[in-house]
């Protein structure tokens, strides 16, 4: 037994300092549920951000509140009165990681500061390169952290909803498509 400690112990510290890789959340929404796979070796602050705000229970309960159908669906910020849901602080941006802002994949939502992401993030419905920092406006671009690996049916549906405006609120779903759970599964 004594002979195992120095491997139990290397063992901890490894899994301290590379954490799982393939982490998974699922989103449960009203059309269905979505899986993504993050990205926490090339995008560590804003999975950590986001894998927080999932266990906190912060997107339990909102809507989809943005939906543009061949561009991307965003989500994570607003109760179905609209409402808004209070945030943490900003993080940093990582937006050059490597990752693209390609179909299927995840990223965070911010305003024109680009330290600026809390909790929205947006699914891209379609290749989106001009996101990407190399290619984007402000030459910052928007931060990749995952991808979807079940559901992209579900997105789809999502992306080819009806949509209205409401307040300041430009392609808002004409009803509501909720996220009723995100589950932190692995």
């Amino acid at each position: 037994m004594r002979h195992l400690l120095p491997l139990v112990a290397a063992a901890t510290l490894l899994a301290m300092t590379f954490p799982a890789l393939a982490q998974k959340v699922r989103l449960a929404t009203s059309a269905g549920d979505i899986v993504l796979e993050l990205e926490g070796e090339k995008a560590p602050q804003t999975v950590a951000n986001f894998v927080q705000y999932v266990r906190a229970g912060h997107y339990d309960g909102t809507v989809f509140h943005r939906v543009i159908e061949n561009f991307m669906i965003q989500a994570g910020g607003y109760k179905p009165d609209l409402s808004e849901r209070p945030t943490r602080a900003p993080i940093p941006l990582e937006s050059r990681s490597g990752l693209s802002n390609r179909r299927g994949t995840v990223a965070m939502a911010r305003t024109s500061d680009p330290n600026s992401a809390t909790a929205q993030f947006f699914i891209n419905v379609a290749d989106n390169a001009f996101l990407d920092q190399p290619n984007s406006r402000d030459g910052n671009g928007y931060a990749v952290f995952g991808r979807v690996v079940e559901g992209m049916d579900v997105v789809d549906k999502i992306r080819a909803v009806p949509t209205r405006a409401s307040g300041m609120h430009q392609n808002l779903p004409a009803t509501p498509v909720t996220l009723s759970k995100a589950i932190v599964e692995k």
